[in-house]
């Protein structure tokens, strides 16, 4: 649509856009061109729900299980990554839904599609480590994702990029507590 000067102001047909609009209210943000394959988005992003949730799970035990010297502040540090990982899984789900799925929140499906594991406990140090080796998992897992939805849907890029900021910050602070334990880092 051209202006009196013979600017064009929009990268498309305006008037189709409104009419595309207009025709497809069921879809709700989903427009036409937002994904190519909307049900390979959703699969995706159930394997990333999936993940979070078993983190969740994971931080919060270990924040219960944890004992020893300094058995509170590294509870607290456990606590504080499972209300991040909890604030990930609903901004994902968030997203399924937006995207016409439904978010799959059922146990028995959590093993499988989850990138990372559960855990099997143990000393604190043992802990610190499973939850450094799951987090370097999660960050390789986001990465992947991201690059999928580069140019497929921004906006659920934007999201996995904000949700692996937060990881490689539970990374660092894993790795930290293990310098701290030993006096070096553990992983070259």
């Amino acid at each position: 649509m051209d202006n009196d000067s013979g600017e064009n102001y929009f990268l498309r047909d305006v008037k189709a856009l409104r009419q595309a609009a207009k025709r497809s209210l069921d879809d709700g943000a989903v427009t036409d061109g937002a994904l190519a394959d909307a049900a390979r988005s959703i699969e995706l992003l159930q394997s990333a729900l999936a993940t979070e949730i078993v983190c969740v799970l994971r931080y919060t035990m270990n924040s219960i299980s944890v004992a020893g010297i300094s058995s509170k502040g590294i509870a607290a540090e456990f606590q504080e990554h499972a209300d991040d990982e909890r604030e990930h899984m609903m901004m994902i789900a968030n997203r399924i839904d937006q995207l016409g799925g439904e978010p799959d929140f059922d146990p028995k499906n959590l093993a499988s599609r989850s990138a990372t594991e559960y855990g099997q406990g143990g000393s604190l140090v043992e802990m610190v480590k499973q939850n450094l080796i799951a987090e370097r998992i999660a960050i390789e897992h986001y990465r992947d994702l991201i690059g999928y939805f580069s140019s497929r849907d921004p906006t659920t890029r934007l999201m996995l990029e904000r949700i692996l900021g937060d990881e490689e910050e539970h990374a660092t602070d894993m790795h930290d507590l293990l310098v701290a334990h030993e006096g070096r880092p553990m992983l070259k």
